[in-house]
């Protein structure tokens, strides 16, 4: 009878200690976060990545009831930052957030250490911004059909600023000589400020990138707006055509902002980070600030891991061939 007491209590205190991990897992996933949490920005300061993570970390904040630091990692094109975050404890504690140039065509114009598609977790897509094709104030055309007739008539006279090899603004120069039949000369810059700088002051003719850089830009009368790469006109900027409009149709491009975590991050984790995103981007000063850049949130439906998962799936089967056949190699 003693014995099978003390069996017994053994058995108790072995299915005790047994739970103890599953138990503290738990516990542990409820009490997320108990300190700070660093975001990365993959990016230099005081561009638009910067920028919206400087918005969506102070109210993010107030979800999570912890600081959001940033830290700037720039450096070939957004992979250093992002590779830093490939690498990290999947805890919770380290996340990135990212756009269209590191999460997708970064996979095909650099060699990475890492996988921009299985070594992350998505945790919410923020904001998109469509792409505006710009000109120097002082080229002949003033509309996109007179480019593409000049383009044509003087093929490799043209210059077309990119922030650099591999970049959004990158390839979808490379799209539009296809579908026009132009062709440019195109000269990289380390990012779209320096780009903007020489194409305000008519180092450069011409560029594409997004409307929250070139926008300010165009209203300040330094650089002229010929149309905007997207379906419909931006309520902020409603006197840009579309290419639509313009007589480029189905000329679309856009970047977007998503955050993503190392690959591991629990999924309650994960679900926190979420709801702290939405309840960020349902703040009516921060919405404002974001339209204010040409930035439109994505709705509340479409701020799910599961959203940014499909969208950055699809963009890759967008544009990862258009790269690859254009043998695009960033160094």
């Amino acid at each position: 009878m003693r014995e099978d007491t003390s069996r017994r209590q053994f058995l108790r205190l072995a299915a005790s200690v047994a739970a103890l991990p599953a138990v503290s897992h738990v516990a542990s996933a409820q009490a997320y976060p108990t300190r700070p949490i660093m975001m990365i920005v993959p990016y230099p300061p005081g561009g638009t990545t910067d920028v919206i993570a400087r918005l969506l970390s102070e109210r993010m904040r107030a979800s999570l009831g912890q600081p959001i630091i940033l830290e700037s990692v720039a450096g070939a094109n957004g992979s250093i930052g992002v590779g830093r975050v490939a690498r990290a404890a999947p805890d919770g504690y380290t996340f990135v957030i990212g756009l269209k140039d590191t999460h997708v065509l970064n996979g095909a114009a650099l060699a990475l250490k890492y996988d921009v598609l299985n070594d992350f977790e998505p945790i919410s897509l923020i904001s998109s911004a469509p792409s505006l094709i710009v000109a120097k104030n002082s080229f002949p055309a003033n509309d996109l059909k007179g480019l593409v007739a000049w383009l044509r008539e003087n093929p490799d006279k043209a210059s077309l600023g990119t922030q650099g090899v591999g970049s959004g603004g990158h390839v979808e120069g490379i799209i539009f000589q296809k579908i026009t039949g132009a062709r440019l000369q195109f000269v990289p810059y380390r990012g779209v400020a320096p780009a903007l700088q020489d194409l305000a002051a008519g180092q450069i003719d011409m560029m594409i990138a997004g409307s929250t850089n070139t926008l300010p830009q165009v209203r300040a009368g330094r650089i002229k707006a010929l149309a905007i790469m997207a379906k419909s006109r931006l309520s902020v900027a409603p006197d840009i055509p579309t290419t639509d409009e313009a007589g480029l149709p189905g000329l679309y491009s856009s970047n977007w902002q998503g955050l993503w975590a190392p690959r591991g991050t629990p999924k309650d984790v994960i679900a926190k980070l979420n709801a702290a995103v939405s309840d960020a981007l349902a703040d009516p000063t921060a919405r404002q600030v974001l339209a204010d850049l040409g930035q439109e949130i994505f709705p509340r439906d479409q701020q799910t891991p599961e959203a940014l998962d499909a969208l950055q799936k699809a963009e890759i089967e967008k544009w990862w061939p258009i790269i690859k056949a254009a043998n695009i190699k960033a160094e």
